[in-house]
């Protein structure tokens, strides 16, 4: 069972934890405190309880005391540029519109979504338990790299089994993600245009089957590549073979032995124009978005050597279907053996459940190891304003309840996909405990046991410790010389109702010990 621990480089700026005071009262004690005595008091309090520590050596103690009761790690680097609002807005204009664009003064034929917004220039707004990178330059990209390496052989080198997390939006120029996600998703949009057009609209994602030839005729119809031209797409294995195509197989068309900056036609529904979904790169910019493929690469080679399971963080919706692509191209590379790749999903997204199903089905198909990190969102209340006001659909679930019924739906998919195979592993990431009672009680019904090792429960490090730690002491070994504080959780006793009356050697004598977690 893990934790999502903070590595933090000093009291200076922001807390670096889960949740950040408000600055003005921060500035505002260390004035009256002085610095010396503003950061011994952080690192007592606030800082002590939400940061694991300051540099490798410094987590090893916590990590180990932690092990000894069954909760494992996830090393994320928390640290945060200390930028004022301007100057991250001037930063995210920058590194968002690509040289064509601001040559040109503008892009007309892009989507409101998928374009940087002036009003919505510093990320961090509205964001509380969420990092934010900005690019700066190649060089700052690379020593972000270098600190996910560090995380990743801190990882590694603290206790087995463990995770470590990244943020794309740290590796390269955020402009490449903007574009590719806008490629995606008129893409996809486009096979669903097609499937009204044969009478398909409105079947699940996986159900939608489009038929070669009237696929191949309305190409033809729309000017975009003529029969011939358009037969070699549908030559591969198994593409279009039974004479249709999924949207799988319809995304392959766009995979890693594709040109990115190759230009791909599709008609615009309100111009009746034909558009490129991708515009020109300068030779610069194609650089930087080949440098970021190369960063993940380095980064997913390490975590497999040193047995560390890298989990991609996901973020805003307008960066997220790049995000989720590039995520999955890393999968299908390393997660052949194992699941070392762990993809997030937001099921806080309308899409959430065709997401999840579809990357599944796909893991099936080519025989790899499906990894996956399921949170509600971390970014509500920021990608609701925006939507209303640039003027887009809103992309997030129209209330809680929806969304918590969304995140059990993914989840009962995934239970039930692991109960069948040995290539499926979840993350359960949630400080909810009716979603954990929820899972134990589904990992009971589906004969999941703990030991299989395919599901994980995450929690930030000090946020829900009366949730973490009876997980880890209920659902790990027993550990010898492990000492007892009288802290009673009721939480404790709802998970333990689930355990014994379901997993043969649970036993009331082996009841969870349970401890004041401040005191720890």
């Amino acid at each position: 069972w893990s934790r999502d621990w903070r590595l933090g480089s000093g009291t200076s700026g922001k807390i670096l934890g889960p949740s950040s005071s408000p600055s003005s009262l921060m500035n505002l004690s260390r004035k009256l405190l002085g610095q010396h005595l503003f950061e011994k008091l952080m690192k007592m309090t606030f800082y002590g309880h939400f940061v694991a520590g300051e540099d490798q050596e410094a987590i090893k103690p916590l990590i180990q005391r932690n092990h000894a009761f069954g909760v494992g790690s996830v090393l994320d680097y928390s640290v945060e540029e200390d930028l004022t609002p301007e100057e991250a807005e001037r930063k995210e204009m920058d590194s968002c519109t690509s040289a064509s664009e601001k040559k040109t003064g503008g892009a007309g034929h892009r989507e409101k979504q998928y374009l940087a917004h002036r009003g919505f220039g510093d990320r961090r707004d509205k964001v509380i338990s969420a990092r934010t990178y900005f690019y700066a330059d190649e060089t700052k990209c690379d020593q972000h790299m270098e600190t996910f390496l560090r995380c990743i052989e801190a990882s590694g080198g603290s206790s087995e089994d463990s995770f470590s997390a990244i943020k794309l939006t740290a590796l390269g120029r955020p402009q490449f993600l903007l574009q590719f996600s806008e490629v995606l998703m008129k893409w996809r949009k486009f096979f669903h245009q097609m499937a009204a057009e044969q009478g398909k609209a409105g079947l699940a994602v996986m159900e939608t089957r489009l038929e070669v030839k009237k696929l191949q005729e309305t190409l033809a119809n729309l000017g975009i590549a003529t029969k011939a031209e358009s037969q070699h797409w549908f030559t591969g294995e198994d593409l279009g073979v039974s004479g249709t195509v999924d949207l799988l197989d319809w995304n392959s068309l766009i995979d890693n032995r594709t040109k990115l900056s190759k230009l791909l036609l599709v008609p615009n529904t309100k111009t009746g124009q034909l558009e490129p979904l991708l515009s020109h790169f300068t030779e610069e910019e194609d650089l930087q978005m080949k440098r970021m493929l190369q960063r993940m690469d380095v980064l997913a080679t390490r975590a497999l050597k040193l047995g560390v399971r890298l989990m991609v963080d996901a973020e805003q919706t307008y960066f997220q279907p790049a995000i989720s692509r590039l995520t999955l191209e890393m999968q299908r590379k390393f997660n052949m053996e194992k699941a070392v790749i762990f993809n997030t999903f937001q099921c806080y997204l309308k899409e959430a459940y065709d997401n999840v199903t579809m990357d599944m089905e796909l893991s099936r198909r080519e025989g790899w190891h499906f990894g996956a990190k399921l949170v509600r969102g971390a970014y509500l209340e920021q990608e609701r304003a925006r939507a209303a006001q640039i003027g887009y659909e809103d992309p997030l679930n129209p209330t809680y309840e929806e969304t918590n019924e969304m995140y059990q739906r993914c989840l009962d998919y995934v239970l039930e996909e692991i109960k069948y195979s040995q290539k499926v592993k979840v993350m359960v990431a949630s400080h909810n405990e009716d979603t954990v009672k929820f899972t134990i009680r589904r990992m009971a019904e589906l004969g999941i046991h703990p030991s299989e090792n395919k599901v994980y429960f995450g929690q930030l490090l000090g946020m829900c410790d009366q949730i973490t730690f009876p997980l880890g002491k209920c659902l790990c070994p027993r550990r010898e010389g492990v000492g007892c504080l009288s802290h009673h959780y009721l939480f404790a006793d709802l998970v333990w109702q689930y355990l014994c009356p379901h997993w043969p050697g649970f036993r009331s004598s082996d009841a969870p010990l349970w401890w004041n977690c401040w005191l720890l």
